[in-house]
C-alpha cells in the first residue's frame, strides 16, 4: 500500500465518522472534482480552448462540491448561483490583471527543471495561467458562499418573519465572522507551499525587491490576492441572492 492510498483511506474513515453520509459525500465530491480537474488538464493538453474548460470545469467543480456537500435546496442553489456570479466577475479581474502582470510561462528558477525539454507545446501560456488562477479560487469561493447560505437557512428556518433588511445585516455579520479564518487558511496554505522557495530565495541572497519581482513568487500572489477578493464579493452577493430568493417565494 504506498502512503498515498493509506493517508486517502484514514482521510476517507475521518470524515465518515464525523460527518456521516455527509461525509461519505464530501469524500466522493473530491474524487469527482480530481478527476474533472485531471479531465481538464488533458483537454488543456488536446488544444481544446482553455477558456471553454475553464467555465466547463468550473460550473462543474461547483456544482459538485456545493451540491454534495448539503441536502437543503434553499442552501445550495443559493450557494451554487452567489458562486457562479462571483466567478463570471473574477474571470474577467482575472483577465485584466494577469494581462498586466504578465507573469505567465515559466521562471528563471525552473530553468534546471527544463533543461533539454521543449516549451513550444503550442499553446498560450497566458490562456493556461488564466485557467489556473480562476479553478483555484473556486474552493474558496464554494466554501465562503455555502457557509453564508446555511447560516441564513438556519435564520430563515428558526426566524421566519424577519425582515429582508435584518437578513442581509445577518448575512453581512456571518461574513466578517467567517473573513478572518478564511484569509488566515489562504495565506498559511499558501506560504506552507512556499516555504522550500522561500528558502532557496534566502540562500541565494535574493533582495526584497528581487522577490517582489519573481515571476514565481507574484503568480502566486496573485492567485491568494484574487482568492481573497473572490470571498469578499461572495459574501453580500450570497446575502443578497437569499433575500432575493426570498422575497420571490414571498410574493408567489
Amino acid at each position: 500500500m504506498s502512503t498515498i492510498t493509506a493517508l486517502g483511506l484514514v482521510l476517507l474513515v475521518l470524515m465518515v465518522a464525523v460527518g456521516g453520509k455527509q461525509g461519505w459525500s464530501a469524500f466522493w465530491s473530491l474524487l469527482l472534482n480530481f478527476g474533472f480537474l485531471y479531465f481538464a488538464i488533458i483537454l488543456v493538453a488536446f488544444h481544446v480552448p482553455p477558456l471553454f474548460v475553464t467555465i466547463t470545469t468550473g460550473i462543474i467543480i461547483l456544482a459538485v462540491t456545493i451540491f454534495m456537500g448539503e441536502d437543503d435546496l434553499r442552501t445550495t442553489v443559493t450557494a451554487f448561483e452567489s458562486a457562479l456570479l462571483v466567478t463570471a466577475v473574477l474571470i474577467l479581474l482575472i483577465f485584466l490583471v494577469e494581462h498586466w502582470a504578465m507573469v505567465q510561462g515559466f521562471g528563471t528558477e525552473d530553468s534546471d527543471d527544463l533543461e533539454g525539454m521543449s516549451i513550444l507545446i503550442g499553446i498560450s501560456y497566458f490562456k493556461v495561467l488564466i485557467t489556473v488562477t480562476t479553478l483555484s479560487t473556486l474552493g474558496a469561493i464554494a466554501e465562503a458562499a455555502m457557509a453564508i447560505a446555511a447560516g441564513l437557512t438556519e435564520i430563515l428556518s428558526t426566524h421566519p418573519t424577519v425582515s429582508n433588511r435584518q437578513l442581509m445585516t445577518s448575512g453581512m455579520t456571518i461574513g466578517r465572522q467567517i473573513i478572518g479564518t478564511t484569509f488566515n487558511t489562504l495565506f498559511f496554505g499558501f506560504f506552507g507551499g512556499f516555504l522550500a522557495l522561500f528558502i532557496w530565495f534566502a540562500g541565494l541572497h535574493y533582495s526584497l525587491g528581487t522577490i517582489m519581482n519573481n515571476k514565481i513568487f507574484v503568480a502566486e500572489m496573485i492567485e491568494i490576492l484574487i482568492s481573497f477578493v473572490g470571498v469578499l464579493l461572495t459574501v453580500p452577493t450570497t446575502a443578497w441572492i437569499m433575500t432575493r430568493r426570498r422575497t420571490k417565494i414571498t410574493e408567489n
